[in-house]
């Protein structure tokens, strides 16, 4: 009976060893998974998935430039709160550190580095500093052209293409179809449709950038002479497109006089002028199709000589005859 007891006894012995081992091993299989899960995440992310908010990452910073005015506050310690001027090289004047490159730095940016200055030099032991930018010398956008009150405007935070012509008063009657950007970083162009559809032109506003330059052309002419109502240049406004009939109408239409079968397209090229004949009775009639025009055409409608001839003649005509009715009734 006692060998059958110490039987027993020795088997649960193994039997314990043999648990307390495999959740030791189990213990350190699910440590070192942990681990490595840490390990794998990229840096400064959570364990957890998570999304960024869209287009915050490519957002353009405010960096402090050439000719900015900064305040600078130092926490309970007035006497080396100082307004400076940044030059042309990026670099300023402080007071205790001296010489201090700041340019093409955040203002947070720009704060540590005036702190860790402050600790280096054993000035002070937790400086408090902020950096306020008082005046822009290169964050500003210009807006040249076609709007109301051409000038530079600071681009502050979020700032896109059609809230800077805003700041500028919107465009003028004379403003063209299309809106030339040119980027400060690396002087890329951009042009931007700017129509009368409000659905196209709000979907292909952009985005500016601090030092941006946006430039508004004048819209192209199409010049109307001879017999119309009223001869002159029309501005191409409809998306810089214009036919034939548009610019006809825009110039008060044909006179009763005029030639409709000889009219002339006058058209500049790069080699001179080419000069092509438009009916403008078959287009009317819509037996031709209605001819786009291009900037800087000139329509040309000539005076029909039999039509002058008729219509000035009509009138003594009528007049003489009527004399002569009057005269048999007379007598």
């Amino acid at each position: 009976m006692k060998n059958v007891t110490r039987k027993r006894f020795f088997e649960m012995s193994i039997l314990c060893l043999m648990v307390a081992s495999s959740g030791r091993l189990f213990a350190q299989g699910t440590a070192k998974q942990s681990v490595k899960s840490i390990v794998e995440q990229p840096p400064g992310e959570p364990a957890a998935a998570s999304h960024a908010t869209p287009g915050t990452a490519s957002e353009p910073q405010v960096r402090v430039g050439a000719g900015d005015l900064l305040e600078i506050r130092v926490f309970d310690t007035p006497e080396l709160t100082q307004t400076t001027r940044i030059s042309d090289l990026g670099d300023t004047s402080l007071n205790l550190i001296g010489r201090l490159h700041l340019g093409d730095l955040t203002p947070d940016e720009a704060r540590d580095a005036i702190a860790h200055k402050l600790v280096d030099g054993h000035f002070l032991v937790n400086p408090q500093v902020s950096v306020l930018i008082q005046e822009y010398g290169t964050q500003g956008v210009s807006v040249l052209g076609e709007v109301q009150k051409p000038g530079v405007y600071s681009v502050l935070g979020n700032r896109s293409l059609l809230d800077v012509i805003s700041q500028a008063g919107g465009t003028t009657m004379y403003a063209g179809s299309t809106v030339t950007v040119k980027r400060n970083s690396d002087s890329t162009l951009l042009t931007v449709p700017l129509t009368r559809n409000a659905k196209n032109t709000l979907t292909s506003d952009v985005r500016l950038q601090p030092g941006d330059k946006v430039f508004i052309p004048r819209a192209s002419l199409v010049y109307v002479l001879g017999d119309v109502g009223r001869p002159g240049g029309f501005l191409m406004q409809n998306a810089g497109r214009m036919t034939v009939l548009q610019a006809l109408a825009l110039a008060g239409g044909q006179t009763r006089t005029a030639s409709m079968d000889h009219t002339r397209l006058i058209h500049k090229t790069d080699s001179g002028y080419t000069d092509t004949q438009v009916s403008l009775k078959k287009i009317m009639n819509g037996h031709e199709p209605d001819t786009e025009l291009q900037a800087e055409d000139i329509l040309y409608i000539p005076n029909s000589v039999a039509k002058s001839l008729i219509y000035r003649t009509a009138p003594s005509i009528f007049q003489s005859a009527s004399s002569a009715a009057i005269y048999g009734a007379i007598f």
